[in-house]
């Protein structure tokens, strides 16, 4: 049975969006130590009904946030992030806390280094708690483990979080942490954040770095950042985006100190299935009004979109292959049967390609990075569904059917984030308004070849206009 959060502060420093907390700390009118033990209330409050965070240590976070506050105190620099509270994915290596990537299988694997994204946010003063919720591997977009358990939403508790970034997007939106670090292959920042009403961006390959072993060419997992605003994002990609050469797609990117909302009337293309996907109504009517917004801005939209074929082929190719190639299917035979069916299917099968398959679907790539470069040339922006459906029974590994079309794999209700992975473009999942029974979805905004930076500054345009991502859970306010 679920219990009700009824004890929860609404006035409380960890209800303020990281920019404003930051402005606080750097402004001496709250120390570091003050802005955890507010998170660190929240967490104990509704933690054991959500389980978004894991494997905590408040030893760790109160000694980091004393050193800050030390360091403010005799005028030392701290960092650009410094007292911001924050817990990592529990599938980023951290030295401070077990990394168990949700499988008995790791369970109480401790990393000897900290993973290069979880290093910058230290180093710029963020203050982790912990871990996030994942699904065992981050397979799937439904956030449960053996371990763990599974991460409700916090708009209701008997739904779905998403995933693979779930834990993150729930910590997020109750307040329990101000920033969180997520990673996306099949639209883990982005099908969270849009069932949690926060904002999840997949910036453009090699934006966020990635030195760690394994395959260092082209490839469609990135890391990156969630927050509940377009500025707070800004304020973790400027530390986390930092160019770095022993990645050899390491690109980095210029955030400016202050996202400038988009002036003029842009170039939209909408998208209402992303290539004929099937979509239910409840999210259709969401996105019709939000696009009725979009256009009261004055903005050109237009129906259209970049041609799909051999899109899903593409990504289920390589994505099997990367599960075969990296932490899961490095696992002993012994190991990797603690696993469950879905990863040792995704290892069976990526193990099964030749060379010959690997290799045309790495070429598809680079056709549909064609299409999607000559498709820019006439739009700015493209807009449409980041989720298929809204949240899902957690009784489910992952739904059925999506409007009466059936789902074989667990992937396959996650073609609308899948497929602009495929291309390789820089996506943002932003608050696009509730369903009838009050779930949140999400609007897909997805912007041209490296233009990560015009996808960010729509983003904040629309979430002001908006203002869909001002309501926060009901159980942060029962009355």
């Amino acid at each position: 049975m679920i219990v009700s959060v009824d004890d929860v502060v609404v006035t409380q420093l960890c209800n303020l969006t990281a920019t404003e907390q930051l402005a606080l700390l750097n402004a001496g009118s709250a120390s570091a130590t003050e802005v955890l033990e507010s998170h660190l209330e929240r967490i104990e409050a509704v933690n054991p009904l959500l389980n978004a965070v894991i494997s905590m240590d408040e030893g760790v976070a109160r000694a980091s946030a004393k050193r800050i506050d030390d360091a403010r105190t005799v005028g030392d620099e701290v960092g650009p992030l410094a007292g911001l509270v924050t817990a990592h994915k529990d599938l980023a290596e951290t030295v401070d806390f077990r990394t168990t990537f949700g499988s008995p299988a790791k369970a109480d694997f401790v990393a000897e280094a900290d993973d290069l994204l979880v290093a910058r946010m230290k180093a710029a003063g963020a203050v982790a708690v912990g871990k996030t919720n994942t699904p065992e591997f981050g397979a799937g977009s439904h956030t449960f483990n053996p371990l763990f358990g599974v991460t409700r939403n916090a708009y209701n508790p008997e739904r779905s979080a998403g995933g693979s970034s779930g834990g993150a997007a729930v910590a997020l939106t109750t307040g329990m942490v101000g920033l969180a670090d997520g990673s996306d292959l099949g639209g883990s920042l982005r099908n969270p954040a849009a069932w949690s009403n926060v904002v999840g961006f997949r910036a453009s390959l090699g934006r966020v770095p990635n030195p760690g072993s394994g395959n260092a060419w082209p490839r469609l997992p990135v890391s990156g950042a969630m927050a509940r605003t377009v500025d707070d994002l800004a304020l973790m990609l400027d530390v986390i985006t930092e160019f770095d050469a022993k990645d050899p797609m390491s690109r980095g990117l210029d955030v400016p100190a202050v996202i400038e909302p988009v002036s003029g009337s842009p170039r939209v293309a909408w998208s209402n299935d992303l290539g004929g996907l099937p979509v239910e109504d409840d999210v259709r009517k969401v996105l019709d009004q939000f696009r009725a917004d979009v256009e009261a801005l004055g903005w050109n939209v237009v129906d259209d979109e970049p041609d799909f074929e051999g899109a899903d082929e593409c990504f289920a190719t390589i994505r099997s292959w990367f599960f075969a190639n990296t932490s899961a299917g490095e696992l002993s035979p012994e190991k990797l049967a603690l696993t469950k069916d879905a990863i040792r299917e995704e290892v069976e099968r990526g193990r099964s390609y030749d060379g010959d398959a690997i290799a045309a679907a790495m070429a598809h790539l680079k056709v549909l990075w064609d299409r999607a470069v000559d498709f820019y040339e006439n739009y700015d922006l493209m807009i449409g569904p980041v989720t298929q459906l809204s949240p899902f029974t957690i009784d489910q590994e992952f739904p059925e059917a999506v409007s009466n079309v059936s789902n074989v794999r667990y992937i396959d209700w996650m073609k609308s984030c899948c497929r602009v992975t495929s291309l390789q473009l820089p996506a943002l999942s932003i608050p696009g308004g509730f369903t009838e029974a009050g779930l949140p979805v999400g609007a897909h905004i997805i912007g041209g070849p490296w233009a990560d930076i015009d996808v960010l500054r729509a983003g904040k345009t629309l979430e002001a206009a908006t203002n869909h991502g001002q309501h926060r859970p009901p159980l942060l306010n029962p009355s």
